[in-house]
C-alpha cells in the first residue's frame, strides 16, 4: 500500500470524527505507519497511535476476531451491488453488532448495553 494512500485514509477518517483528540488509532509496524507525515498528522489531530508489538498477533486479535464475524455474519451472505450499498451494509451490520447483538461472554448482552450497565 501506498504512504499516500494511507495517508488520504487517515484524512478522511479524521474529517469524519467528532472527537479525534479521543481517538486511539492501532496498525501493524508497518513503514507507512511510522512514516513522519502520517505521525505528524495523528500528532496534529490529538490521536494517540498504537502499533503492534513485532512478532505478536494477539496485539490485534480483538478486532481480527470482529472482521471474521463481519465476514461471516454479513459479507459472505449478503449480494452487494456496489460499494454505497456494501458500505450501508456494513454500517448496519456494525450497529446491529453494538446494539442488538447478544454475547455470552458479556453476560447475555450486548457491547453497547453491557457497557451502559457497567458504568452507570
Amino acid at each position: 500500500m501506498a504512504a499516500s494512500v494511507v495517508q488520504t485514509f487517515l484524512r478522511d477518517a479524521l474529517a469524519r470524527s467528532k472527537c479525534a483528540s479521543e481517538l486511539i488509532v492501532h496498525s501493524d509496524q508497518g513503514w507507512h505507519y511510522k512514516m513522519r507525515p502520517y505521525r505528524e498528522m495523528l500528532e496534529h489531530h490529538g490521536v494517540k497511535q498504537s502499533m503492534s508489538r513485532r512478532g505478536n498477533c494477539f496485539d490485534n486479535a480483538v478486532i481480527e476476531s470482529f472482521f471474521g464475524t463481519l465476514k461471516a455474519e454479513y459479507y459472505h451472505l449478503e449480494k452487494h451491488d456496489g460499494i454505497a450499498a456494501l458500505e450501508a451494509g456494513v454500517n448496519d451490520y456494525i450497529s446491529y453488532y453494538n446494539h442488538e447483538r447478544i454475547k455470552l461472554g458479556l453476560q447475555g448482552l450486548s457491547p453497547v448495553e453491557y457497557r451502559l450497565r457497567n458504568t452507570a
